[in-house]
């Protein structure tokens, strides 16, 4: 059987991101068709269709494509890329993997519902350290509210009607009542939300590239700088607990698929034998099979070859 830490030659050998993954499991929900749609105030949300349907996958089993993915999009807004193009990477991430949980993501628990008021860390979104309940539930509900009563630490949620929602909220039973409420086809999150970030953790992986590839020609107070913004990376850390399957398996309790992305990316991010790297040519984030991988793919290389070549050319 393998161990997520094994003997060899009486030596504890490390063990494989992807077996750590593969030894893992969670879950979350994606439908099959989302939507940009601006509330009364313009302000845009991205939001499941109205004929949505929706799905229940592992993003465990995603690993390393959803981190990629989502450091890409950050990627095309850090290089100023048009915001048509930004947006359709934007959408096509979220049909492929679903909604970040930012509602459960941004309070300091999953289950404030069952507080009186929404307690918040510092956080790019909202200013305010608590906030009532049912105004935080509107800032996810824009267009239709869910069936909500809420009287100090008591709540009460009647779900109706829609015979795949009621379905979808027995499959979540045993979850925090928030994170089984974002689940919803009524649930939305803002779309400028959403995009900052993408490139929040285009900006932590930039820092890391830069400051270990140009350490020598840095001062000490712009290392400091680079250190002090790797610092702030983090987040609350998941539970988790053994399930016994046909091996015995990790299961993490991911209560926001943000903090389930911040996870694997936390891994990826140290991890020495594959690390994450920032093609040369096209600036796209890719796996290196070796620290000094500097392109993501041949055509990568020779275009920049290429390139290179002309440049040398044109200064004879």
């Amino acid at each position: 059987r393998e161990m997520l830490l094994g003997l060899e030659d009486g030596k504890v050998t490390k063990p494989e991101l992807k077996n750590l993954f593969e030894q893992s499991r969670s879950h979350w929900v994606r439908y099959d068709h989302y939507e940009l749609k601006a509330a009364e105030d313009g302000k845009r949300y991205i939001t499941p269709g109205k004929n949505a349907k929706p799905d229940v996958y592992n993003p465990l089993k995603e690993v390393p494509n959803i981190v990629l993915d989502a450091l890409n999009v950050g990627m095309l807004m850090m290089g100023r890329k048009p915001e048509a193009e930004v947006e359709k990477a934007v959408m096509e991430f979220i049909t492929r993997y679903g909604l970040l949980g930012l509602m459960t993501a941004l309070p300091t628990t999953p289950s404030f519902m069952d507080y009186e008021a929404v307690y918040l860390p510092k956080n790019h979104f909202i200013k305010e350290e608590s906030m009532a309940t049912d105004k935080y539930l509107s800032l996810f509900y824009p267009f239709d509210q869910l069936d909500v009563v809420k009287k100090g630490i008591e709540s009460t949620w009647n779900v109706s009607g829609d015979r795949t929602m009621i379905a979808l909220t027995m499959t979540f039973m045993d979850e925090p009542m928030a994170k089984n409420m974002s689940f919803q086809r009524e649930y939305a999150e803002p779309y400028d939300w959403v995009a900052q970030q993408f490139k929040d953790w285009a900006f932590t992986l930039t820092t890391a590239f830069f400051y270990y590839n140009d350490y020598a020609f840095m001062g000490e107070d712009e290392r400091g700088l680079h250190r002090k913004a790797m610092a702030a990376f983090g987040g609350i850390a998941p539970s988790y607990h053994i399930e016994l399957l046909d091996k015995p398996t990790i299961y993490w309790d991911f209560h926001s698929l943000l903090l389930g992305i911040q996870m694997m990316f936390s891994f990826m991010l140290v991890d020495s034998d594959q690390p994450l790297r920032l093609c040369k040519h096209c600036q796209k984030v890719f796996l290196g099979s070796r620290s000094n991988a500097a392109f993501c793919s041949p055509r990568c290389k020779n275009q920049y070859n290429v390139y290179k070549s002309r440049g040398k050319n044109n200064n004879i």
